[in-house]
């Protein structure tokens, strides 16, 4: 499995730019960095049949998010809502700090 540094982290808001969910925005709800993956809330939805537990008495269709890969998400830059690739820009004093390529302006981290 490939392990690369991502600059997408839980909480930035990002685009689907390739396959079925195309131009479909969302929350990263998870990033699985083991299999270069994120989660993104309300895209790639997925449907799983249950059957009736004491836990859930009901059972029924439970919906949750799948996995995408990070290839297929692009990072949306705050300043102009446009959908951009990044860049990390190191200051002198060492600190990190996240540019947009299209803006050139900063993307702060979520939280």
């Amino acid at each position: 499995m490939a392990r690369h540094a991502t600059r997408i982290v839980k909480g930035d808001r990002v685009r689907v730019i390739r396959g079925n969910h195309r131009e479909a925005e969302g929350t990263v709800l998870r990033v699985l960095r083991g299999s270069d993956r994120v989660m993104v809330q309300g895209v790639n939805m997925r449907k799983r049949h249950v059957r009736p537990t004491q836990e859930n008495p009901e059972g029924g269709i439970i919906t949750s998010e799948a996995p995408i890969h990070l290839s297929n998400v692009m990072l949306i830059d705050p300043a102009g809502g446009e959908a951009s690739r990044i860049r990390m820009r190191v200051e002198p004093d060492g600190f990190k700090e996240r540019i947009a390529v299209k803006s050139g302006n900063p993307v702060p981290k979520p939280g």
